[in-house]
């Protein structure tokens, strides 16, 4: 889960400023975790207050994305998302955006199984982003990690993977940027090389990487520098439950 919020941390000073090379410091004073990172560890810590039975994924999904969210206003959010955060009655608002794909790297990492997998995700991604497609692209995220993880190749990631989901503008580009990569660090820099939407783009990419590369030591501790005690404490308690 960590490769997700180190993406997200490279890309933020990216995002309105796209870098089209891979020829770039990886952190810098002018990068921080958005509310990818932050959404990411909400869906984290849904995961570790329901890992009994998973029977109240859902609402754990939207006790700590309100709860942890609405600590972190000003990280990125959306305008839609935002009010939801902000809502007394949060609903489901038919959202195809790649917040959904973009939170959901835990599940990956979490999971049993694909069917788990694709489980976990849909409890965690209806809760706001019920239109198909989102819950069809947080879904493919989601098993592709699981896969990584579990030791695939990536040809076999890729058979699994079709570039028919949407959250359109970010999850097939995280895929390819994660299939043309030699290393973790290789993936991320593809990913900002892109464009876009940079920050989402390179999270969902370093979730993917990390599954299937691991993370170095000295990219772990650089990352987490950027993190506040709150949320490192998400980190340190989510990789204590489910250690690599």
């Amino acid at each position: 889960m960590l490769g997700t919020i180190i993406g997200d941390i490279v890309g933020s000073r990216f995002e309105w400023d796209n870098h089209k090379s891979k020829n770039f410091d990886l952190f810098t004073s002018d990068c921080s975790p958005t509310d990818d990172s932050v959404m990411s560890l909400a869906v984290a810590k849904a995961l570790l207050a329901s890992k009994e039975d998973w029977s109240h994924l859902s609402e754990n999904a939207v006790k700590y994305m309100q709860e942890i969210g609405r600590d972190y206003p000003n990280c990125g959010y959306g305008g839609n998302f935002f009010y939801w955060i902000l809502s007394d009655n949060p609903q489901p608002y038919a959202s195809y955006g790649n917040g959904a794909a973009m939170r959901i790297s835990a599940v990956g990492f979490v999971a049993d199984s694909i069917e788990q997998a694709k489980y976990l995700s849909q409890a965690v991604t209806q809760v706001s982003h019920n239109h198909p497609e989102g819950i069809k692209g947080a879904e493919a995220v989601a098993v592709a990690i699981f896969l990584a993880r579990k030791g695939y190749g990536l040809f076999e990631i890729r058979d699994s993977y079709t570039f028919d989901v949407t959250c359109p503008g970010s999850v097939p580009q995280a895929f390819q940027a994660f299939f043309e990569s030699t290393s973790f660090e290789d993936a991320v820099r593809n990913a900002i090389s892109i464009g876009g939407d940079s920050d989402t783009i390179a999270a969902i990419c370093g979730g993917l990487a990390e599954a299937y590369y691991g993370l170095s030591d000295e990219i772990r501790q650089e990352a987490l520098s950027f993190l506040d005690n709150c949320l490192l404490e998400i980190v340190v308690e989510f990789e204590n439950t489910y250690p690599k």
